[in-house]
């Protein structure tokens, strides 16, 4: 039996703010900003969006065409809309998929959904449950003036594992964790903190190698295997340095680098890239997928694209063509900061 996504969805909102205005209220060169972030705008919800309306939409889109039997529903945030109550009960009822089914809401900063994947993937193994919907979807928001602002987007990301018709075979997975806490946020403090340089080469770099490389090792596959290759991606900067350090060319990432214009969705951004590399791979491509999430781990797979991608696929190029520029007042607004 092979197990899968047998369908996928994304929601990205319409507005974006540039990296240059945001620049420009706190007196920064961002010229400077986007060299080193490679970024030059990012997703924004409106004032009316949370992760639980982003997660719906993209579930909405992940169901399509695709015979409903959810044994169970995951939903991974950092931006829940409640801090006591689960959204993936919520977001059950209102995709209308009944009662019996196995429904949790995870954290794990931004592999909070690759984390789950992997629990759907074992209950289906195990034939406990058929089917299962995995959502990643996030708020993102930084404190004013601090590095985050920069990057910090919005966006959901829902998948439907399953064995019927799978546009993607999950061939392997491997994971790489450890207590490096490298970002956070205590219980009522509003904005998140984080550890500034500390987050690159102690924990996003070191965990991404610790689960790729284990990965090769237990799959027997190099780099040059692959035809794409997939990383989280808290900046523009950091998947590509990874990819190289790791052994994967220029033109095996290209196609997953949505950051640049869309900003860092947290749980969803890794799988962002996903969707995006999903749009230009063809049957029997295989494809390396890496999260990361800060505390910190890693979750890598192995994944071969199959012939169902030709009448499955989604035009995320084209999803989020259509867009609002924002000014910084109506992003503070967006963001509930005033």
């Amino acid at each position: 039996m092979q197990i899968g996504i047998t369908g996928y969805g994304a929601y990205v909102p319409s507005y974006r703010i540039r990296i240059s205005d945001i620049a420009k209220v706190w007196g920064k060169n961002s010229l400077d900003i986007e060299k080193s972030l490679r970024l030059t705008e990012k997703a924004v919800a409106s004032s009316t969006e949370d992760s639980l309306t982003m997660a719906f939409e993209a579930s909405q889109m992940a169901l399509r065409n695709i015979k409903m039997d959810i044994g169970a529903l995951f939903f991974g945030t950092e931006s829940p809309p409640y801090a006591v109550n689960p959204a993936s009960t919520i977001l059950g009822e209102m995709l209308g998929v009944g009662n019996h089914y196995l429904a949790y809401d995870t954290q794990f900063a931004c592999k909070a959904g690759t984390g789950a994947l992997i629990s759907a993937l074992g209950l289906i193994k195990s034939n406990e449950i058929k089917q299962a919907l995995v959502v990643a979807s996030d708020k993102a928001t930084g404190r004013p003036h601090d590095a985050l602002e920069y990057t910090a987007g919005s966006g959901s990301v829902a998948l439907v594992l399953g064995s019927e018709d799978p546009i993607v075979t999950i061939e392997a997975w491997s994971s790489f964790s450890s207590d490096t806490p490298d970002f956070w946020r205590r219980e009522g403090i509003r904005y998140p903190s984080h550890g500034g340089r500390f987050t690159g080469k102690p924990s996003y770099f070191r965990h991404i190698l610790g689960s790729v490389q284990s990965l090769l090792k237990k799959t027997n596959l190099s780099p040059s295997q692959f035809d794409f290759a997939v990383f989280h991606m808290p900046n523009g900067a950091f998947p590509v340095q990874i990819a190289k350090q790791l052994g994967f060319n220029a033109a095996q990432i290209e196609k997953s680098l949505v950051v640049s214009t869309l900003g860092n969705s947290y749980t969803a951004s890794g799988l962002m890239g996903l969707v995006a590399t999903l749009e230009y791979a063809n049957p029997g491509d295989r494809i390396l997928f890496a999260s990361y999430g800060s505390g910190a781990g890693s979750d890598a797979f192995s994944l071969r694209v199959t012939n169902y991608i030709v009448k499955k696929r989604i035009l995320f190029s084209a999803l989020i063509s259509q867009k609002t520029y924002i000014d910084y007042p109506t992003y503070l607004k967006f963001m509930h900061i005033i």
